[in-house]
């Protein structure tokens, strides 16, 4: 029902008790009980996350000249990701609004490239994994890009696939790292071959992973290369506001070269208003959320984001353990921070149901069907009391445990 605007404004108060009373029905994030949407690093990050945006909450990116605090945070982030992903010298980046803004301004520059400098023409297409986030086909819808999703090899990027599918015309091939459904990390040194060998454009779509992965690496944990340290990536996306703890909505896009980097760029001068050059999609960018993401990523340090992972990736370990001792099937081998799981004996979206009614928000995949994790610190603190519920979930739903009740 349309609710029209108060004709006297109402006391700041009645209104925030009002948004409070909204937000009874919303999950209980901060009791560690949602993984997926939220990514809990607990409150003092949460609080250096508001306090650092209520700071320059009202200035604005767009224009740097006016804001060089910004311009400045902005630079400093961006040099930060590019130490972690090993960018070379002269590679450059931009923060943008999320994953969808970082992946299309990708493909921008992308597309740009094909018509400019390989000279192009007529339809584009860009080759994926089925496993390759949806913010591709947007993209591609927005500028008329076929999109080619190729199968998977055990649940990743089968590079002999996207070799076929690929051709004179393609603009794009893409890995992820990790996909979001499995939370597996694609064989990107094999694209990077590639992409090398045919001179394709290779992104690696790193929004969930790129500031995780390199922690967990230093950690100790066998992660794969699939950055800038391999010659065929030419451009990754990886979101702050993800796993590098940042306020909603920051991310990065990064490019091999300066060159490269100027292809997403939007620049135009014929109107009453002068010249208008936009780095991103979006025209006004929040200074709140650069601002925020300096903070929390100057606070936390190389330290404190070892810490953080060191929990999520402990949580995870134990997750997977507990659900293989229920009888579920972890699908593939996961490193990060998300797992998925499954019973081929049990309907996995009547188990995620039943743990929603204990309180319980997370994610299902379809192919399989499967329980999806996307956990954060916080988890690290709740695991067993997820696993417990998921064994009287598994229960309440006709599934055998098949094991000795352990987590009640």
């Amino acid at each position: 029902m349309r609710r029209p605007l108060p004709e006297p404004g109402r006391d700041w108060p009645a209104v925030k008790a009002e948004m409070l009373a909204y937000a009874e029905g919303d999950v209980r994030w901060r009791e560690g009980r949602t993984a997926v949407y939220v990514f809990n690093a607990g409150p003092e990050v949460e609080q250096v996350q508001k306090e650092a945006y209520a700071l320059f909450m009202a200035e604005n990116g767009l224009g740097p000249s006016a804001f060089p605090s910004l311009k400045r945070m902005e630079e400093e982030v961006v040099g930060f990701g590019l130490s972690l992903l090993n960018g070379p010298e002269g590679a450059r980046g931009t923060m943008t609004s999320g994953g969808t803004d970082s992946v299309t301004m990708a493909i921008k520059a992308a597309r740009d490239h094909a018509r400019k400098v390989r000279g192009v023409s007529g339809p584009l297409n860009v080759v994926l994994p089925r496993s390759a986030h949806p913010a591709f086909d947007k993209a591609c819808a927005v500028m008329e890009i076929e999109v080619r999703r190729t199968p998977l090899q055990d649940l990743l990027a089968d590079p002999a696939a996207m070799d076929a599918a690929a051709d004179a015309s393609t603009v794009m091939i893409v890995g992820s790292a990790p996909n979001f459904p499995y939370g597996l990390i694609d064989p990107i040194a094999a694209l990077s071959d590639l992409a090398m060998a045919r001179d394709l454009w290779l992104h690696v779509d790193a929004c969930v992973g790129g500031y995780i992965a390199p922690f967990v690496r230093m950690n100790g944990g066998d992660i794969p290369p699939f950055d800038f340290e391999l010659p065929g990536v030419r451009s990754i996306s990886a979101d702050l506001h993800k796993y590098g703890y940042c306020a909603k909505g920051a991310s990065t896009v990064f490019f091999r070269s300066e060159e490269l980097h100027r292809l997403m760029a939007f620049d135009f001068k014929d109107w009453p208003g002068g010249r208008m050059t936009t780095p991103t999609l979006a025209g006004t960018r929040p200074g709140g959320a650069i601002a925020s993401a300096w903070a929390v990523m100057n606070v936390l340090g190389v330290e404190g984001y070892r810490r953080k992972h060191a929990q999520v990736t402990g949580a995870r370990e134990r997750i997977a353990a507990g659900a293989e001792a229920l009888g579920f099937r972890v699908l593939g081998r996961p490193q990060l921070g998300l797992l998925a799981f499954t019973r081929d004996d049990v309907d996995c979206v009547a188990l995620w149901a039943k743990l929603r009614e204990r309180g319980w928000f997370t994610g299902v995949t379809t192919e399989p069907k499967s329980l999806h994790l996307m956990l954060s610190p916080i988890h690290a603190q709740v695991a067993d009391a997820y696993l417990a519920d998921l064994e009287w979930a598994l229960g309440a739903v006709g599934g055998s445990a098949g094991v000795e009740a352990r987590y009640a």
